[in-house]
């Protein structure tokens, strides 16, 4: 049995749409810096990821509401988060390491243990927040290393938590609040680069 209350369950969907406008602040700034396959992979990555969260959220609410307990939504999370990570992670350090003619090709396989879904998610958020990170210093912004390095460690804190034992209220609600802490930071951090000009910014 779980405890998600209404309010838990719609306080879930806040970190998902921080999230949103965050990624598509990110793909308007960065479309005319990387090769189509690049962007396509990059976009690809954050709608993996929104609609992990979103129907994950959509779970909590149907099982808060006493609807149903479409457990498959929460069940597909990690493996569709992780890949949208890797796949985002991957697109933007192609950006980095030149316009030039690559072949890519993402196919990870299924497993049924996790770890190698951990390990997506590490390494694309850390490709993710890097790059931003390298984009800040570029653009003269050397702060905002602090505040996706933060982000980082959010990602990696909700991780953990939602690893956890989930049946307890009070967990969701903490899992909830490091989750909103980061995407906060995510969405903070590309609002000043996207005012600070990331779209004309030559690379």
């Amino acid at each position: 049995m779980y405890e998600f209350s209404v309010p838990l369950a719609v306080t879930d969907f806040i970190p998902v749409f921080l999230f949103g406008i965050a990624a598509v602040l990110m793909q308007r700034d960065l479309y005319n810096k990387m090769p189509k396959y690049s962007f396509a992979c990059f976009s690809a990555g954050c709608v993996n990821m929104f609609m992990a969260g979103f129907l994950k959220a959509l779970w909590k609410l149907l099982y808060a509401l006493g609807i149903c307990d479409f457990h498959v939504l929460n069940t597909m999370f990690l493996p569709t988060q992780s890949l949208g990570l890797l796949l985002a992670g991957l697109g933007i350090v192609i950006m980095f390491i030149g316009r030039r003619k690559a072949a890519l090709a993402v196919a990870p396989p299924v497993f049924s243990g996790t770890m190698v879904f951990v390990t997506m998610m590490v390494v694309g958020l850390g490709a993710i927040c890097g790059s931003l990170s390298a984009l800040a210093v570029k653009m003269q912004k050397k702060k905002l290393i602090l505040v996706f390095v933060l982000c980082f460690f959010c990602y990696m804190g909700m991780g953990y938590l939602a690893s956890r034992d989930s049946s307890s209220a009070v967990m969701n609600w903490v899992e909830q609040g490091v989750n909103c802490l980061g995407q906060a930071l995510l969405l903070a951090g590309v609002i000043v680069l996207h005012k600070a000009g990331l779209r004309e910014l030559e690379l």
